[in-house]
């Protein structure tokens, strides 16, 4: 039997596979709203027969959006929006549904990628944005304003509030974005966190505001909702956030109920150097389960089927994330049951793309036709 295709649980949410669609920003919402590429986008993704799908990095206030483009859950016609789509999704699809929370800091106020993705100006609606300590991103680009207490506070209510309006929507699951040099990443990493308060200088004061937000996200929606974190592993910086520090993190959230760990790498600064290779953040995925025990999602260049199924069934990762190669394959897991010998949820409108030399990859279906 598949372990790729084995049930899996994240506290008491079901999972039918160990396949988890990851947060794919889109950068074509309206003032924060959903709109109709959403319907489609997320749509064809709730059919693709994956355990989990999670709803891309959305932004927990206006200012702390990537780009103007960025989805929001900080208004009620933020709320709205989403509702419909996900109303449309519950219509036709099983699939758990989750969404990542965030807040971009000095990586907001940003033009999308298709349009250079770099910083906007004052005449194309730059805002100011804002981060641990009013150090830009890249040299030459605006400086950030650097939190105050007040800021802290209001950032903190943001997330808690974005929490309860997902919760209200009925989402299976929030993930909070702590990775790819977005904000709470920047609190963790002392590359962009050099404040001399009690949220800057050592591992325990930086881990501080992220875990505070932690806890204040927990406690805001039942338990019966998991909350994890999409950390970044490592900033591939000499000096910068590493594996050993993201093991005392998972640790310290692990001690708060935290629900799982979603491991990536990168992004907080231009510095970095990443080896690319297939499943190259596996290992760290591996490293932080081993030592935290937490359930741990795998993500990285893991683009075919056995490569997933190797990874599940040595016990690198519990669960296997796929970004890009699903935006290009959207029934991957289609693909990835027939090669492994198992099988997969599919709408009953697709039931007859079934291969005849594959009479059970959809389970018991019946077609009939005069």
């Amino acid at each position: 039997m598949s372990v790729l295709f084995s049930p899996y649980a994240l506290g008491p949410l079901q999972l039918r596979n160990r396949i988890v669609i990851a947060p794919m920003c889109q950068y074509s919402a309206e003032n924060g709203n959903a709109g109709d590429w959403h319907m489609i986008h997320l749509g064809q993704l709730s059919l693709s027969g994956a355990g989990l799908l999670i709803i891309e990095a959305t932004a927990v206030e206006e200012t702390g959006r990537i780009t103007p483009g960025d989805l929001g859950l900080y208004s009620d016609d933020n709320e709205a929006a989403l509702a419909r789509v996900l109303a449309a999704i519950r219509r036709h699809s099983r699939i758990p549904v989750a969404i990542q929370l965030a807040h971009a800091g000095r990586k907001a106020s940003s033009h999308a990628p298709w349009e250079g993705g770099q910083c906007l100006t004052p005449d194309e609606g730059a805002w100011q944005t804002e981060a641990p300590s009013a150090l830009p991103h890249a040299p030459g680009e605006p400086p950030p304003v650097a939190l105050d207490s007040g800021g802290l506070s209001r950032v903190k209510a943001a997330f808690v509030r974005a929490a309860q309006r997902a919760d209200a929507l009925g989402l299976d699951a929030i993930e909070l974005h702590a990775a790819h040099g977005y904000l709470l990443h920047q609190f963790l990493s002392p590359v962009s966190n050099q404040r001399d308060d009690a949220y800057g200088g050592s591992l325990e004061n930086r881990m501080r505001f992220p875990l505070e937000v932690f806890d204040a996200v927990r406690a805001a929606v039942p338990p019966r909702m998991p909350v994890g974190l999409r950390i970044s592993a490592t900033d591939w910086v000499e000096g910068g956030w590493d594996a050993e520090q993201s093991i005392a993190f998972g640790k310290a959230l692990s001690e708060r109920g935290c629900s799982f760990m979603h491991v990536s790498s990168g992004g907080v600064s231009p510095q970095q150097k990443i080896p690319l290779s297939p499943g190259y953040q596996v290992p760290m995925a591996e490293r932080v389960k081993a030592a935290v025990g937490l359930p741990t999602i795998a993500v990285g260049l893991v683009t075919e089927p056995a490569q997933a199924e190797a990874i599940v069934a040595a016990g690198q990762a519990d669960l296997v994330a796929l970004a890009r190669a699903i935006l290009f394959e959207p029934h991957w897991p289609w693909r990835a049951a027939a090669e492994l010998g198992a099988q997969v949820e599919a709408p009953r409108q697709y039931w007859r793309s079934q291969p005849r030399e594959l009479k059970a990859l959809f389970g018991d279906t019946r077609i009939g036709q005069r």
